[in-house]
């Protein structure tokens, strides 16, 4: 392989590394969220299904003929179909916390329902909506190419002063990208740096405490899982909205519990988890790269890689690193 094709494999790998890692990152911050205040949420993979599903819809629906043309513009038909699945998510994490706090479901069991209920919601009206072969019709007139506000149109003044196309991988991703990086700084000073954040790691490190402090418990354990809902929700439209461009069956394909074995590697902290996420996504990037430097592997084995790795971090990270010491477990106000 000549250098120019090394340089080009690896500027690939890199551009579907991050790819790959936004929804894992978007997942792993729900994640957070919510182990933080208490509650287990391993119902993030249906949130991040349901709500790709639902911002997929919006846009299709949008997008019909007969629709109020201010509505039809690109940004606002964007706008709405972001706003769609993140309330989708938000409102999948309240039914977990409805189950959990108020009506004391074993955590799991909560999670694992909202799992099965994303399943086969979207499968259901998958099929109702899918015209012939089961498939339905990829985004027309995708948004994100058509809006020029939620691209970030840099590359072009960068590409001629940074090497090997740097200014491309830095300069030329979609908003929710830039979005995800914000957000991990954003969440991981709010934690430690705020009121908020103190509030939050008090419920789930000791709710008595706390509530004896005068902190509404339960009230601040909704907030928090509307709002990590919310986040799974973004990692959710993503998959249709910005990477693809289309919805398919379990779309998601086990990223919401990737992302839960990224919320451990990270140790609950929005930074390491991102790190992770990295990690993850470079696995699955190189699934499609390593023909590219000529070895052979059976392509069964290299899609398994993601999946591997994460069996090897629960293995590896899971006795080593400490949750939050009173997630998972239910608090009943004396």
């Amino acid at each position: 392989m000549g250098e120019t094709e090394l340089g080009l494999a690896l500027i690939a790998t890199i551009n579907f590394t991050i790819r790959y890692s936004v929804p894992i990152t978007l997942g792993a911050l729900s994640g957070i969220m919510c182990e933080r205040s208490g509650i287990v949420n391993i119902g993030i993979e249906g949130m991040m299904l349901m709500s790709a599903f639902t911002g997929f819809m919006t846009n299709v629906a949008l997008s019909k003929p007969g629709v109020d043309p201010e509505l039809q513009s690109a940004g606002v038909r964007l706008g709405l179909s972001i706003l769609a699945a993140l309330l989708t998510g938000g409102v999948l994490g309240l039914l977990h916390g409805l189950l959990s706090i108020q009506y004391k479901v074993d955590q799991i069991i909560s999670g694992t329902v909202i799992n099965i209920l994303a399943v086969g919601l979207t499968g259901y009206f998958y099929q109702l909506k899918a015209p012939t072969k089961g498939k339905l019709p990829a985004l027309i007139n995708n948004p994100w190419t058509q809006a020029e506000s939620v691209k970030l149109k840099l590359a072009d003044n960068f590409v001629l002063y940074l090497p090997y196309d740097l200014g491309r991988i830095l300069f030329d991703k979609d908003l929710i990208t830039y979005l995800t990086l914000i957000l991990v700084f954003v969440l991981g000073w709010a934690l430690f740096h705020t009121t908020w954040g103190l509030r939050t790691r008090s419920i789930g490190e000791n709710p008595r405490a706390a509530d004896t402090l005068g902190i509404n418990v339960y009230r601040l354990q909704y907030t928090n899982l509307f709002l990590g809902g919310m986040l799974a929700g973004l990692g959710g439209c993503f998959l249709t909205l910005a990477a693809v461009g289309i919805f398919e069956q379990n779309m998601t394909a086990g990223r919401g519990f990737i992302a839960l074995a990224v919320m451990i590697f990270g140790n609950w902290r929005p930074s390491r988890a991102l790190g992770g996420a990295l990690l993850f996504g470079f696995a699955t990037a190189l699934q499609g790269q390593l023909q590219q430097f000529g070895i052979d592997f059976p392509h069964q084995l290299v899609g398994m890689l993601p999946y591997i790795l994460t069996i090897v971090v629960l293995a590896g990270f899971v006795g080593r690193a400490r949750p939050p010491a009173h997630s998972g477990k239910v608090y009943e106000v004396e």
